[in-house]
């Protein structure tokens, strides 16, 4: 759901439709327990395309990852060549000049442009980021409640991925973008 900067009305809808579409993941993720955090093992993953860890880890059959718990974002969706996440800026995001850390916006483009290019990856396959450009165009506080960032895949070959995102609040404010570059390789790496 899009909106114009400024609406009120819209960002209210668009802001509890994010608080709902969050609820929905995290009663998802804790239908057969609490949620859990942590590293998959190689043997967790073996066999699964991107797409299929994506799901386990929404079913609460994989751990999460540490960093959205430590950094207080998480994954909405993952699908077909684009991830979406949320996080909530927070006093503990902090820089020392009283806005959200850059490293924090970066963290969050960083997980939704490398999880896009992840959930085209067939079984056998994985990828680590090799470049990340990302420009804040905004500065960001805790007064806004809620900022989504969107990663969608401009291009997955054998090699390489290529994908572009953006932060945006409720009200359609753009508050960062950013490019990635991954290396795609066989996972687990063939022996020589």
């Amino acid at each position: 759901m899009s909106t114009k900067p400024g609406n009120a009305t819209d960002a209210a809808a668009v802001l509890a439709q994010w608080e709902a579409d969050e609820a929905a993941v995290r009663e998802r993720m804790t239908r057969n327990g609490p949620a859990r955090y942590g590293v998959a093992t190689p043997s967790d993953v073996i066999g699964l395309t991107g797409q299929e860890i994506f799901d386990a880890m929404f079913d609460g059959k994989l751990p999460m990852p540490p960093i959205s718990e430590t950094l207080g974002f998480i994954a909405v969706e993952v699908a077909n060549g684009r991830a979406v996440f949320q996080g909530r800026p927070a006093l503990p995001y902090y820089n020392p000049l009283g806005s959200i850390h850059g490293g924090w916006f970066a963290t969050l483009l960083d997980s939704a442009v490398a999880c896009a290019i992840h959930s085209t990856l067939p079984a056998g396959r994985s990828y680590t980021t090799l470049e990340l450009k990302t420009n804040m165009v905004r500065a960001l506080t805790r007064d806004v409640p809620l900022v989504r960032a969107e990663g969608k895949v401009i291009q997955a070959g054998r090699q390489v991925g290529i994908a572009e995102g953006r932060i945006v609040g409720p009200d359609g404010t753009l508050y960062a973008h950013a490019t990635t570059t991954c290396l795609i390789f066989d996972f687990p790496p063939k022996k020589a």
